[in-house]
């Protein structure tokens, strides 16, 4: 599939978002947080901005934005429109939470606290169910995709929340939850790598034409004679060499160097945790950047057996 950079930065941005106010949403009313509403309050400002960034991003994708809203009223088929109506449901919550915490109202905080960061997880699981759903596409069909988009939103999420927590001194909670979160991203990223490097092919060309028994089947003429939308979205191919540099550049920046910065950053303490936790932040977002724009790119959507030959 051909990587579109709205739809890269959306799932990036947006999951990141999600992630911030789920863990805000979840760990203020414990007490693993600092108490100070400000604090909350900036928290809440860096992932609404995130995930509103990132749906506006996805609108850019779209053959016509202005009918966006008609995909909210078909919620009952598909994943997509069900994506939209939580995202949109999960703003009410946010917002009162928002006010809530302006307005020192500490119970309606935590309620609506815990109600956003539900309304969070929901809509990143109704974006991970998106691709998990299309069986076109194997490497999307697979049963890491959505618990995967689940697990690297609260990953980035909690990333960024370590990074703002070190402004108010805390640091060696958010640090050590970066470190598990991290260690598990690794190992789910490797598993789907490997899993969808050992794919057999749901079709071939000898397949669909039941040529094979005579040979190897192979287009004598495309069928189109110039480019066209399914060229332009779907006919994108990394090669492989390509494909294993940036595996290793997505783990490499996405949780190797922030799992070292977040291990340096509780031995340190002080201004050297702050800084070590902020550029963790920004290296697993831009290390995310290169895995989400890997996955659209390895992706192969049958219909290229048209184009291929297989």
């Amino acid at each position: 599939m051909n990587p579109a950079p709205s739809i890269v930065f959306f799932t990036t941005a947006s999951g990141a978002g999600y992630g911030l106010l789920f863990w805000l949403g979840l760990l203020r009313p414990v007490g693993l947080l600092p108490a100070v509403p400000a604090f909350a309050l900036l928290c809440l400002a860096v992932a609404l901005v995130l995930i509103t960034a990132g749906l506006a991003s996805s609108l850019l994708h779209l053959g016509n934005p202005q009918r966006a809203w008609r995909a909210l009223s078909q919620w009952r088929s598909s994943w997509l429109s069900r994506e939209g109506v939580a995202a949109s449901i999960t703003y009410v919550p946010a917002l009162v939470f928002g006010w809530a915490l302006w307005a020192g109202q500490p119970g309606l905080a935590t309620l609506a606290g815990l109600l956003a960061a539900a309304g969070a997880a929901v809509t990143v699981w109704c974006t991970g169910m998106i691709y998990a759903s299309l069986k076109p596409i194997p490497q999307w069909h697979h049963p890491l995709v959505a618990p995967g988009y689940v697990l690297l939103s609260a990953y980035s999420g909690m990333a960024l929340l370590a990074a703002v927590s070190a402004l108010g001194g805390v640091v060696g909670g958010p640090a050590s939850f970066i470190v598990t979160l991290g260690i598990a991203g690794v190992i789910l990223k490797l598993a789907y790598w490997n899993m969808i490097d050992g794919l057999r092919p749901v079709a071939t060309a000898e397949s669909a034409t039941s040529l094979g028994f005579i040979g190897k089947v192979r287009p004598l003429d495309p069928p189109h004679t110039e480019t066209n939308y399914l060229l332009r979205e779907m006919g994108f191919r990394v090669a492989r060499k390509h494909a294993s540099a940036l595996r290793k550049l997505a783990l490499a920046l996405a949780f190797g160097l922030p799992i070292l910065l977040a291990l340096l950053a509780t031995q340190l303490g002080g201004g050297v945790a702050l800084a070590a936790l902020l550029l963790a932040a920004l290296s697993a977002l831009g290390g995310l950047l290169v895995e989400r724009w890997l996955m659209f790119a390895e992706a192969t959507h049958t219909v290229t057996l048209y184009y291929r030959g297989g």
